[in-house]
């Protein structure tokens, strides 16, 4: 559960990234945040991942005030989530088995279990024939969807996607996960366009 309480974000001292906001995400539920370029949508997840704190007001995660927590902690909660970036941040050097690997590896994962959830996950997004590709090698489109798996390898209990790019075509299909709790729709930019989404736990039962 997601709670925001009053939440605003100044930057610079003048600039109100968000004023006053209030809202409520429960468990299950999947949020599609629209609005212009400027208007706070980053903003907001980057207070989810606690890459910054509100300058007013609190952000509720499974009831914990997120700017509470010790450094030390920060880094465990942030494993809970999988992000989706904008530009996809792969590493040009691996392939991309290893990209989507990379937080397992990070989280210590026994190697036999990793490549199960890997294959699991390249398979959902169509891309486990190009396993061995470098991201160079692949579209636009393909390189959000290796995205896409190295979000929900991880098995996170919170998903983020900020402004999925435009680079699918509307011959894409668009691409779904199954979840304990609901389905995950992985929704093409061109139905609608600029669009910050994230939905809560489940995502990790896809793999």
């Amino acid at each position: 559960m997601i709670v925001f309480e009053h939440v605003g974000k100044r930057y610079g001292g003048r600039f109100d990234a968000l004023a006053n906001i209030d809202f409520r995400v429960d468990r299950g539920e999947m949020v599609f945040l629209t609005g212009h370029s400027g208007a706070g949508k980053s903003s907001l997840l980057r207070l989810i991942m606690r890459l910054e704190r509100p300058t007013r007001g609190r952000v509720l995660v499974a009831g914990h005030d997120i700017a509470r927590l010790h450094a030390s902690q920060v880094p465990f909660y942030r494993r809970q989530i999988g992000v989706v970036f904008q530009d996809h941040q792969l590493l040009l050097d691996r392939s991309i088995y290893h990209n989507v690997a990379l937080p397992l590896e990070i989280r210590g994962v026994e190697p036999r279990e990793a490549a199960r959830r890997v294959r699991a996950a390249l398979d959902k997004v169509g891309l486990l024939h190009r396993e061995r590709a470098l991201p160079i090698e692949l579209s636009g489109g393909e390189q959000q969807r290796v995205g896409i798996a190295r979000a929900v390898v991880n098995k996170p209990s919170l998903l983020l996607a900020d402004e999925p790019p435009a680079t699918s075509t509307p011959s894409s299909p668009p691409i779904s996960w199954r979840c304990s709790r609901t389905s995950i729709a992985l929704v093409p930019p061109w139905s609608s366009p600029a669009t910050t989404w994230h939905s809560l736990p489940g995502c990790a039962t896809a793999c």
